[in-house]
């Protein structure tokens, strides 16, 4: 049904009716269950040839709970709604905007008045549905609804043919995905002998205003014999949640934003009001690393242009290891100088640059002031000046969304300007958090980056958020029902409120490059990651445990948003210096480092490593990665990531932190052909080697630690 002008088609409720939406690099079918019910049948990527499932054995497009309404079948599921069972099909449109294919199926339930609209959209070409649901209450009574599915999908393989596999993603450790057969989790009861499904599912949820801190917003499925692969995330700035189970004998997949059970979200939907869920994205796969490659090619397509996407410039940054927060004018000057001849293009001061106060900044930040007692003589802007006199673009590390409680800004914005329960403002750590849906938190911020950008010529901004509310907020509007407070409702709300403030900033001024950080990786969530530019992986400040987490930081954000510290020192040892900057070679190079201490040999050895990434950074913002030794365990000796340009080479990143000093990688989709292997780093010849075979790469790596980055070159 996919076209340039927009189609629209209405079925009977039926059985035997039957709709497709198809494009190049997608398929599907829906079909009307017995119950009258619109499911989907069929998902396939091209050259699946698998027929639909039974509807029977599907689920309904949407599945919601709401007070008064609630689930025919108890468990800590969200399917078998009694909504699920009386929303019927009323028609469906579909179309093409630009490169994206769209359809629109309403749905409608005549016992309450409430319209769903599942609005599915995918990227032309791909193997990739993303999914979100709105509601507009048609009814004559309110409507407080306590869950809504954003992406249902049934009739897969049955759990004994499936593994599943999660992403745990910690502070200083993030990134780490694990698999086991979902059989060990989801148990087989007989459905035969109780004639019904299980009640059990694999539920795996986040919640608070760090929405990746525990596990990343992501999950797979892989097909143990044949191979294929479903592969998912839920794009919130704020709770969410996922559940596997069985249904009709076969399993289920259910994304979902945050629930009334799990993150106290409710919202109340008035006649003639609206609610739009977070959307739930689902990429298909011959095997994880394709389905990785199809769902990297949708974050590219879906994410707001930038030139920074493309040019990557490398960025030095002074935090890591290095100054650790503590900036003045005499530190800094010649850390300037050292970052411009190593080849750094942008230089960010980190944290501490507004402290002005000997009792320590982390209660008083909100002003955004730059400290005369740190930058005498000329102040900040003598720093800046020198940052640009050296060729880069200057940067400053900012916490918007925090207002420390020793800082004047507490007392001078409204009290509902602030995070609030039961009348009481939030303290977190010392702070308070603003509710960026409020004008005056709005206009605080607008004026503090328009000073900072706009007066001050800064050209990239590292915004951190370094505390965690949990569950959220209750602003006056922030109710299920009167009196009823929703605080996880107040927190999605934030969420996205600063998300449209950071995109009105990026409007407001073109120029401007955004990281986004969270204590590291604590909000590596899709919804950031499209609007933001760069993403930081981790805070993780030893140079032996970084590369599980550089390995695996492509499965959460393509590799020219993904921020890797490579923070080499003058104590380091040549083989040291190499490692920690070979492994950021094949994501975005963060430098750090007392580069200004260092002798003329060990800044030759980063200028080398900053001159060979920016040969190959071109190629990294259209590269999708691949794991040759499979995704990385976080004790594992010998790591590697791949990177496959299309119509081009090939590019591994190999690190050895212990064990045989040889191994075999095999390069799946270069296998049986010539190529040419080239040691990009270290530049100068070394003991490390590394030889095609026509299979894969046989590496050697003699000492530890090691790294390698090799280029593969198809035809030799």
């Amino acid at each position: 049904m996919a076209g340039t002008a927009d189609a629209t088609r209405k079925i009977a409720n039926h059985p035997e009716d039957t709709f497709r939406w198809d494009h190049s690099g997608l398929g599907t079918e829906f079909a009307t269950a017995s119950d009258g019910t619109l499911r989907l049948v069929r998902l396939a990527a091209p050259g699946d040839a698998g027929p639909a499932c039974d509807p029977e054995a599907a689920l309904p497009l949407v599945e919601l709970t709401a007070l008064g309404h609630g689930s025919g079948w108890s468990g800590p599921r969200f399917t078998g709604t009694a909504f699920g069972t009386r929303l019927r099909y009323r028609g469906h449109r579909s179309g093409r905007r630009a490169d994206r294919e769209w359809l629109t199926v309403e749905l409608h339930d005549s016992a309450t008045g409430l319209t769903a609209f599942v609005e599915l959209t995918s990227p032309t070409g791909l193997p990739v549905l993303r999914s979100r649901v709105r509601l507009r209450n048609e009814g004559t009574e309110p409507l407080v609804v306590q869950s809504v599915s954003s992406l249902l999908l049934g009739g897969l393989p049955s759990a004994d043919a499936l593994d599943v596999h999660r992403a745990r993603n910690d502070w200083l450790a993030e990134c780490r995905w694990y698999a086991e057969p979902l059989r060990d989790t989801v148990a087989d009861i007989n459905v035969g002998a109780h004639q019904h499904d299980s009640r059990a599912a694999l539920v795996l949820a986040g919640r608070g205003s760090w929405p990746t801190d525990g596990h990343l917003a992501m999950g797979a499925l892989t097909e143990r014999d044949g191979g294929r692969t479903w592969l998912w995330q839920t794009e919130s700035p704020a709770g969410w949640r996922w559940d596997l189970g069985e249904h009709a004998r076969g399993t289920y997949l259910a994304l979902n934003g945050p629930t009334d059970a799990e993150h106290q979200w409710r919202v109340r939907l008035a006649p003639g009001e609206e609610f739009t869920t977070v959307p739930g994205v689902l990429a298909l796969g011959s095997g994880f690393d394709a389905a990785m490659g199809a769902l990297t090619s949708y974050r590219r397509a879906v994410r707001r242009p930038h030139p920074d996407h493309i040019t990557l410039p490398v960025v030095f940054n002074d935090y890591m290891n290095t100054l650790m927060g503590d900036p003045t004018t005499e530190k800094l000057l010649p850390l300037i100088d050292a970052a411009a001849e190593a080849g750094a293009e942008y230089f960010c001061i980190d944290s501490g640059w507004y402290d002005d106060d000997t009792r320590g900044w982390w209660d008083s930040v909100g002003e955004w002031l730059a400290s005369p007692r740190r930058f005498p003589d000329g102040g900040i802007g003598k720093v800046l000046d020198r940052i640009r006199e050296r060729g880069m673009v200057p940067g400053l590390w900012l916490e918007p969304e925090v207002v420390g409680v020793r800082s004047p800004v507490a007392s001078a914005l409204p009290p509902d300007a602030f995070f609030q329960r039961d009348g009481v403002r939030l303290t977190e750590q010392g702070r308070h958090q603003l509710d960026l849906r409020h004008p005056a938190a709005r206009a605080h911020l607008d004026k503090t980056v328009d000073r900072i950008v706009g007066d001050w010529g800064v050209g990239y901004l590292k915004l951190d958020y370094n505390i965690v509310v949990d569950p959220g907020t209750c602003a006056p509007g922030d109710t299920g029902v009167t009196g009823d407070i929703a605080p996880g409702a107040g927190l999605l709300g934030h969420a996205q409120a600063y998300l449209d403030w950071l995109s009105d900033v990026l409007d407001r001024h073109r120029g401007l490059v955004v990281e986004n950080c969270a204590s590291g990786g604590m909000r590596m969530d899709g919804a950031t990651l499209a609007v933001a530019q760069l993403q930081s992986t981790s805070d993780q400040q030893d140079p032996l445990r970084y590369p599980a987490i550089a390995a695996a930081a492509p499965t959460a954000v393509p590799p020219e948003q993904g921020a890797v510290w490579a923070y080499p020192q003058p104590d380091y040892d040549d083989d040291l210096i190499t490692f920690t900057l070979g492994g950021a070679l094949l994501g975005r190079i963060h430098l750090s480092g007392h580069l200004d201490r260092m002798s003329a040999h060990q800044l030759g050895l980063v200028r080398d490593a900053v001159g060979t990434y920016k040969t190959i950074r071109e190629d990294l913002a259209r590269a999708v990665p691949f794991w040759p030794l499979g995704l990385p365990g976080w004790t594992d000796e010998w790591l590697a990531l791949g990177l496959r340009v299309p119509d081009g080479c090939t590019y591994v990143s190999v690190w050895r932190r212990g064990g045989d000093s040889e191994l075999h990688l095999p390069v799946g989709h270069l296998a049986g052909r010539e190529a040419r292997a080239d040691i990009l780093h270290p530049s100068a010849a070394g003991p490390g080697s590394a030889v095609w075979d026509g299979d894969g790469l046989r590496v050697s790596l003699p000492r530890t630690p090691g790294v390698l980055l090799v280029r593969l070159i198809p035809g030799g």
